[in-house]
């Protein structure tokens, strides 16, 4: 069966999810934050299957998140470090993390702590608005398309609706579009 991809469609969400995939990238890429590079390094730590590991691996590095870099030549082994895009990525799992400390971890506490070695104290990730620092919620936060949403999509009714530029959901769900 082949995967549905989502490359094309006018959502950062919908794009990152098709690099992304499944749960074993997101594993791999944590295997990597957490100092992992070698292909044995996470069949042992993540206990996948090597066919699934070496798709995971070609999918980050034709994404542009990690690089191979030889290590040994004699046979020749590579190791996975992240690049640039990579490593901005980590935010993000950072971001996962906590949402997973707050609502999933066991009564005994959370099972990996942060530490910001730059001011010593733990911490979790917090998204923040990046102009007042204030913390972005769901409902104080409004969508507008951007220059990247595609033009021919603006004038449905539905695009219309969920952006602010037409009629209300409720009003295209029941046909009540003003036309």
């Amino acid at each position: 069966m082949r995967r549905t991809s989502f490359d094309g469609w006018p959502c950062s969400i919908a794009r990152t999810v098709d690099i992304l995939g499944d749960g074993w990238t997101l594993l791999v890429l944590r295997e990597v934050f957490y100092g992992e590079s070698r292909f044995d390094g996470f069949i042992g730590s993540l206990g996948i299957a090597r066919n699934t590991l070496a798709d995971r691996l070609r999918r980050l590095e034709d994404a542009g998140l990690l690089r191979r870099s030889v290590y040994q030549t004699e046979p020749v082994r590579h190791e996975y470090l992240p690049t640039d895009k990579g490593r901005d990525f980590f935010g993000v799992l950072a971001a996962i993390n906590a949402w997973g400390d707050r609502w999933l971890a066991a009564e005994e506490g959370v099972p990996v702590v942060m530490r910001h070695t730059t001011c010593g104290h733990d911490t979790q990730a917090k998204v923040v608005c990046s102009s007042c620092g204030e913390p972005l919620r769901h409902g104080d936060v409004a969508l507008r398309t951007g220059p990247g949403y595609p033009a021919r999509l603006l004038k449905r009714p539905d695009v219309q609706a969920r952006f602010g530029t037409g009629p209300g959901p409720q009003e295209v769900a029941d046909g009540r579009t003003g036309s």
